[in-house]
């Protein structure tokens, strides 16, 4: 088969072929770690249909897309099978998807620029930036240490917050509703005056924790130095400079035009955070518009991948300076990312992404996944100018099957390609 950009990269692919690639492989989960050259080379179609196919059937999964930059350059982007089973309509790369906490990354670049423009300093007490009208109460928190918390803290999910310890209230709608007296489901504002009233599960800044609700409390960050809404001033200063146009926060009820339909592998029901009536778990299971700033955006995989090109090189993005790709990527302060010698740990979360130094003065690997029922991505930034993006309608809920293989399989297929393309799709795919 050819690669050509106006053929195969850009076709759904074949049912026939897609049914017979059921054969797992055996994955590992490299964290954004590169593989060893493959003694097998192939075509970069061959190389990541493959690993698609080899992901994909085993887990039933409806649909996928993926999109591979190669020095800033789309040199690879298709979509896989069912966008919709019912309507029997295929992915096409430029198919939307939710894409869950890849959203965090689009936080990250708009809190950094607004430091650039003297809006904003990382080390300031985060609540105290919030409008003091935000909670009818008012924002007295019941635990002291919640003043403690600064911008860099929520950014680097250190701010004290803890959903394995207690819970995530971003999937708390109910709970948080009856405790505020307020129609479900609760604005992102909503479940902020709700979290002020909750203790923090560790001092700030002393480790990590993964916090949806940290994003949250960025995205009310954004709109107040800014004055416009979150959504706006990404799409307008983050989106906008690189050229994507489609992505906007999702719709928690159903997929809009464009916009893949998401399943779950037993096709599970839930009661809706709206109403209460019995729903499919992706449409209505929990308020995705609450989710802005750390979930909500739906996006195509050539979109992230145009957002990756765009921070492939710091002296030329037109996202942010270089002095903030360094802050964007630095290692967390002690004690935080150290084991218990007060050693480096391999990998850290910075701002906005997870990173991996690969032993190479100054490189590291990048990526951020995200997950939510019916949704399953992955975006990763290698050191060598390779990056793709992969979303998947569906999630695995098999224990033995983990999404997180996809990793290990886009990494064995870049180190696979016999040669590179030299064509750029960017010009030929809507944005």
């Amino acid at each position: 088969m050819k690669t050509t950009a106006n053929h195969t990269c850009l076709r759904a692919v074949n049912r026939r072929k897609f049914l017979s690639s059921t054969t797992a492989g055996i994955f590992s989960f490299s964290v954004g770690r590169a593989f060893s050259a493959s003694s097998s080379r192939v075509s970069i179609e061959e190389a990541f249909d493959r690993e698609m196919y080899a992901f994909m059937g085993p887990r039933k999964t409806p649909g996928g897309a993926l999109a591979v930059v190669k020095d800033r350059k789309l040199v690879y982007a298709k979509g896989y099978y069912w966008a919709d089973r019912d309507k029997h309509e295929f992915v096409k790369p430029e198919s939307l998807f939710r894409i869950a906490s890849i959203s965090k990354p689009f936080t990250a670049v708009a809190i950094l620029q607004l430091v650039e423009k003297g809006k904003l300093n990382l080390e300031v007490p985060a609540f105290a930036l919030l409008p003091k009208n935000l909670c009818q109460s008012g924002m007295n928190a019941s635990d002291e240490r919640i003043a403690k918390i600064t911008v860099r803290h929520l950014l680097q999910h250190t701010g004290g917050w803890d959903r394995d310890k207690s819970y995530d209230p971003m999937f708390r709608c109910k709970t948080i509703s009856e405790k505020l007296g307020i129609p479900s489901p609760p604005s992102a504002k909503d479940i902020i005056c709700y979290m002020l009233g909750e203790p923090l599960d560790f001092d700030p800044g002393t480790r990590y924790a993964y916090s949806n609700f940290g994003y949250d409390v960025l995205g009310r960050i954004i709109e107040k130095v800014s004055g416009q809404s979150y959504e706006d001033y990404v799409r307008q200063h983050v989106l906008a400079p690189v050229g994507i146009r489609r992505m906007r926060i999702g719709q928690s009820r159903q997929s809009i035009a464009g916009e893949v339909k998401y399943y779950t592998p037993d096709d599970s029901t839930t009661r809706s955070v709206f109403d209460n009536s019995t729903v499919p778990w992706p449409y209505g299971g929990f308020h995705l518009e609450a989710m802005d700033a750390h979930g909500a955006w739906i996006a195509s995989a050539v979109d992230l991948a145009r957002f990756a090109a765009a921070l492939d090189d710091a002296a030329s993005s037109p996202l942010l300076r270089s002095s903030s790709f360094q802050t964007m990527y630095a290692r967390p302060e002690p004690p935080v990312a150290r084991d218990n010698e007060g050693n480096p740990m391999p990998t850290y979360y910075a701002c906005g992404w997870n990173v991996r130094p690969v032993g190479r003065a100054g490189k590291a690997n990048y990526w951020h996944n995200g997950s939510l029922p019916g949704t399953s991505t992955l975006l990763v930034r290698r050191w060598d100018g390779l990056s793709w993006a992969a979303l998947f309608n569906q999630r695995s809920e098999d224990k033995s099957l983990p999404d997180s293989a996809i990793d290990g399989a886009m990494h064995r297929a870049a180190d696979s390609v016999a040669k590179w393309p030299d064509h750029n799709l960017f010009a030929e795919i809507k944005a």
